[in-house]
C-alpha cells in the first residue's frame, strides 16, 4: 500500500477568512436575499418606547390589563397538572386537532364556513405569513401590496427577494380600479405577479376597512389575473360599532389564504395564529411549517384551547373593543385639540390612526426631535417599500391610557409646532439637513 503524503496546513480549504477592517469576517459568504433585510423601524424604537417616562404612540401593544390574569393562572396550573404530559411534548405539524375546530367557531363571526383540515396552526400569523411567501416567491416576482403596508409584511417580502408595487387606499380601503390598472401593466411589462396582500379591516397603518361593496370586486380582479390574495386579518374582531364584516375568504375558498391571530384579541405571548388555504396549498403550508419548526408549541395551543372552552372569549372581545374605542376616541380628540392643521383617518376599529402632517415636515426627520420631547410614533416610511411615506406618521392608541395618550399628542403638537417654524424660516430642507438637531438616542441607531 502506498503511503499518502498529508497536504500542507497552510493549503486548506476552509480556512477561516481574515477579518481585516470589517466588522463581520463572514459578510461574503451570506445569501443574497440577507443583505436585503433590515430592522423595523418600530422594533428600533422598542428600547426608548418603553421607558416609563416617553409616552408611546408607536408600538401596537395590545391592552392586556383586563384579561382574568387569576382564572388564567388557575386554568394554567391544572393544565400542567392534568394534561402536562401532552402540553409538554412534540405534537402535530398542523396543530391541534380540537384547537383548530375551536378556530372554526372563531371565523364563524365573519362569515367562513371551513373544514378542521383547512386550518394550519402557525407560530403567529407572522409565521403563516412568511410560510405562504417562502412557497409562492421566487426572486424578482412581484407581490401587489396596499400603500400603506403592514411593515411585517414587508419585511417578510424582502427577505424573500419579492419587488413589491404598491396599489393606493383611500377612506374606503384598496381601490379596486387602481389594483386591475397594476395587475394589467405588469402583465403587459411580463412581469410575474403571485400574490395581493392585503390588511382589510382596520388597516395596519392606516386605519380604513375595505368596504362591503368593494370586496367582492377586489376578488374578482383577483381572480380574473389569477392571482392569489392574502388577507391579514389580525383585526376583523375588534370593530367599534356593528357586527363584523364578512371574510374575503367568506366569499371565495380557492382564491383567498386568510389569515388569523390570538394575538390582538387574546393575548400575543402565546404567539398562536393560523391560516386557512385551499386544499393544496395547505398540504404545503404544513410541509414548509414542518421543515421550519416541526411544530407550533403544544403547551400555547393547550392554553389558547383551554381559555376557549373555559372562559367568556366573546365577553372578553366585547370588553376590548369598548377600551380601544375609549383610547381611540381619545386619540381623535387630542388631534383635534392640538394639531388641527394636521389629517387624519378616524377608525372603526383596531389600533391606529394615520396621521398626514402639515405641508413640509418630515414625519423621519422629526422623530429624533420627539424622543427629546418624550413621545415616540412610527414615520410613515416605515410602511412602504419605495421610501414614500415622510409626510406620514402612525400613531397607536391601543396601549396607553387615554390620559397618556392626550398628554403624548400635546407633547407631539410642540414637536410640530418646532418643525413648523424652521420649515418657515429655512425651507423644507431644513427638517432634514443643515441644521443642529437634537441626537437620538443610541437605542435608536
Amino acid at each position: 500500500m502506498g503511503q499518502v503524503t498529508p497536504a500542507p496546513r497552510s493549503a486548506a480549504p476552509h480556512a477561516r477568512p481574515s477579518t481585516g477592517t470589517r466588522l463581520d469576517p463572514w459578510i461574503d459568504s451570506y445569501a443574497d436575499r440577507t443583505h436585503g433585510m433590515r430592522a423595523s423601524e418600530i422594533r428600533a424604537l422598542f428600547a426608548v418606547a418603553s421607558r416609563p417616562e416617553v409616552v408611546s404612540l408607536a408600538g401596537g401593544m395590545p391592552n392586556l390589563a383586563g384579561l382574568p390574569l387569576d382564572s388564567l393562572a388557575e386554568s394554567a396550573q391544572r393544565l400542567i397538572a392534568t394534561r402536562g404530559a401532552t402540553a409538554l411534548q412534540y405534537g402535530s405539524g398542523q396543530g391541534d386537532q380540537t384547537l383548530r375546530e375551536q378556530i372554526l367557531e372563531v371565523m364563524r363571526l365573519e362569515g367562513i364556513d371551513a373544514h378542521p383540515d383547512d386550518v394550519v396552526v402557525t407560530t403567529g400569523s407572522q409565521q403563516a405569513l412568511d410560510l405562504v411567501t417562502r412557497l409562492f416567491i421566487n426572486p424578482g416576482d412581484v407581490i401587489v401590496a396596499e400603500a400603506p403596508s403592514y411593515v411585517g409584511a414587508l419585511g417578510v417580502f424582502r427577505a424573500y427577494q419579492a419587488e413589491v408595487v404598491h396599489v393606493p387606499l383611500d377612506e374606503h380601503g384598496l381601490v379596486p380600479e387602481a389594483l386591475d390598472e397594476a395587475l394589467t401593466r405588469l402583465a403587459a411589462e411580463g412581469r410575474t405577479v403571485k400574490l395581493i396582500y392585503t390588511v382589510p379591516n382596520f388597516h395596519n397603518p392606516a386605519g380604513v376597512t375595505l368596504s362591503l361593496e368593494r370586496r367582492p370586486r377586489v376578488l374578482e380582479i383577483a381572480q380574473r389575473h389569477g392571482v392569489l390574495l392574502v388577507e391579514d386579518n389580525p383585526y376583523g374582531l375588534l370593530g367599534f360599532s356593528g357586527e363584523p364584516l364578512p371574510a374575503m375568504r367568506s366569499l371565495d375558498d380557492e382564491g383567498v389564504i386568510y389569515l388569523g391571530s390570538f394575538s390582538k384579541t387574546f393575548a400575543p405571548g402565546y404567539r398562536v395564529g393560523w391560516a386557512v388555504a385551499p386544499h393544496a396549498v395547505r398540504e404545503k403550508l404544513v410541509l414548509a411549517s414542518e421543515s421550519a419548526i416541526l411544530c407550533p408549541s403544544n403547551a400555547s395551543q393547550l392554553a389558547i384551547s383551554t381559555y376557549l372552552a373555559e372562559h367568556d372569549w366573546k365577553g372578553q372581545i366585547k370588553a376590548f373593543r369598548e377600551m380601544y374605542r375609549e383610547r381611540r376616541d381619545a386619540m381623535v380628540s387630542a388631534l383635534s385639540e392640538h394639531i388641527p392643521e394636521a389629517s387624519w383617518t378616524v377608525p372603526d376599529g383596531g389600533f391606529y390612526t394615520w396621521v398626514r402632517l402639515p405641508d413640509g415636515l418630515d414625519a423621519q426627520a422629526m422623530l429624533p426631535r420627539a424622543i427629546t420631547a418624550l413621545v415616540a410614533y412610527v414615520s410613515g416610511t416605515a410602511f412602504y417599500a419605495d421610501g414614500q411615506g415622510a409626510d406620514h406618521m402612525r400613531l397607536s392608541f391601543c396601549y396607553p391610557t387615554p390620559e397618556r395618550i392626550r398628554e403624548g399628542v400635546r407633547r407631539l403638537s410642540t414637536v410640530v409646532d418646532g418643525e413648523r417654524e424652521l420649515v418657515e424660516i429655512f425651507g423644507t430642507a431644513a427638517t432634514r439637513e443643515g441644521r443642529i438637531v437634537e441626537s437620538p438616542s443610541p437605542d435608536l441607531a
